[in-house]
């Protein structure tokens, strides 16, 4: 029978006999060839760790080397840079100590999450239960965190968060640079926000946020019908420039603020123009929005609201007013046309008689007026046909020749 070569190996405890030299049992198993039988040989790489299991349960742990394993014994061999995941009961195994001694445990109740990192660097979110990792070259961290609190951790990266690696387990909100806005626990108001992100557990409170945007936003408030004092009835356009000032008073004391200051408007609108007449207020139109920012300021800082300004953009009339608004409109222009063309007459009048009296006075003015008139007069022939013998030349001689 050939003989066989072993390789040197540790003693094991359940086989008292050495297996490094040449004792008598171990050459008369050899010579029966018995140990391949009863015994098996384990390498246990580095940076590995072995459990030898007897009937299920645990007894022994094997670090790096060469060993061998008895009769009716398994052997489970575990990589140390990976997270130990046995298929046994985790709490039986380590009441070992020897094992317990190789391994971090962590665990998380109901209400608890924890971040695995793995040599500083993020590997998954683990949730309630009992983990463990090797003690080895492999450095493993986690960051435990409550859920029932209500905001999210500083520690926890909020980069994860946005790459929707927590998104099971977070609430985000945002409010833009333009916003500010209400945090609202279970209903009740907790604080305001400033513009940013902010991050919030899920669990069983009620989590809202209202926003309002900050900016001057202006409203146009178009096609009011409403009676002057006279009951003349009116279509008015105008347009509104407002902006938050009281973020509580505008989004948590009233409900629908911007409704309400539209509302407002309306009512003051109406309670100026119904104080006028019709010709009063076409009169005064423009004063119109002088008094509408006035009598609605106070009412708008009550919703929160703070008025830059208000301006009526038109005013629309009925057919009938409209069409006897166009007839007064062309008898006034009608008789300041009168008026006008009765003082031109008058003045050119004025001038002729002026004129006279200075042609009176002044023969040699008269005769240059009898020129000028002359020469307009030549401008529009182009010939003269002269008739009649000397008689007619002694007649133009004596219009330019004096006597």
């Amino acid at each position: 029978m050939p003989s066989q070569r072993f390789l040197p190996c540790r003693q094991h405890p359940e086989f008292p006999f050495p297996v490094n030299g040449y004792g008598a049992v171990r050459s008369f198993l050899i010579t029966l060839n018995l140990i391949p039988i009863i015994m098996k040989y384990v390498t246990v790489p580095i940076n590995h760790v072995a459990l030898v299991f007897k009937k299920q349960q645990l007894v022994q742990v094997l670090t790096t080397g060469d060993y061998w394993i008895g009769f009716g014994k398994t052997v489970e061999i575990f990589d140390m840079s990976t997270p130990f995941l046995p298929g046994q009961e985790l709490n039986i195994l380590l009441q070992n100590p020897e094992l317990a001694a190789l391994l971090d445990v962590v665990e998380m109740t109901d209400n608890e999450i924890a971040l695995l990192y793995k040599d500083g660097n993020f590997r998954q979110v683990l949730s309630a239960g009992k983990f463990a990792f090797w003690k080895g070259a492999t450095v493993y961290s986690t960051i435990k965190a409550d859920l029932n609190a209500l905001y999210v951790d500083e520690r926890i990266d909020k980069n994860l968060i946005e790459k929707g690696a927590l998104n099971p387990y977070v609430r985000i909100f945002r409010v833009e640079a333009f916003e500010q806005g209400i945090l609202l626990v279970n209903g009740a108001m907790v604080r305001t926000l400033e513009s940013g992100n902010y991050y919030f557990w899920k669990n069983s409170d009620t989590v809202a946020v209202s926003k309002t945007d900050m900016r001057q936003m202006s409203v146009d408030v178009n096609g009011q019908e409403v009676l002057t004092k006279d009951k003349a009835q009116l279509r008015i356009n105008f347009s509104m420039q407002y902006r938050v000032a009281d973020l509580v008073k505008a989004v948590v004391d009233n409900k629908d603020f911007d409704k309400q200051l539209y509302i407002q408007m309306q009512m003051v609108l109406r309670e100026i123009v119904g104080k006028l007449s019709f010709d009063e207020l076409m009169e005064n139109k423009d004063r119109i929005a002088e008094q509408a920012l006035a009598g609605a300021t106070e009412k708008a800082r009550q919703l929160g609201v703070e008025l830059a300004g208000i301006g009526v953009k038109d005013i629309i009339l009925p057919g009938d007013i409209r069409d006897i608004m166009n007839q007064v409109l062309v008898a006034e222009k009608r008789a300041q046309a009168n008026v006008i063309m009765r003082r031109e007459e008058t003045a050119s009048t004025r001038s002729l008689l002026n004129t006279a009296k200075l042609m009176e006075e002044n023969a040699m003015l008269f005769k240059l007026k009898e020129m000028e008139y002359v020469e307009k007069i030549a401008e529009k022939i182009n010939s003269i046909t002269v008739s009649g013998g000397s008689q007619v030349v002694d007649q133009l001689k004596q219009l330019f020749v004096q006597r």
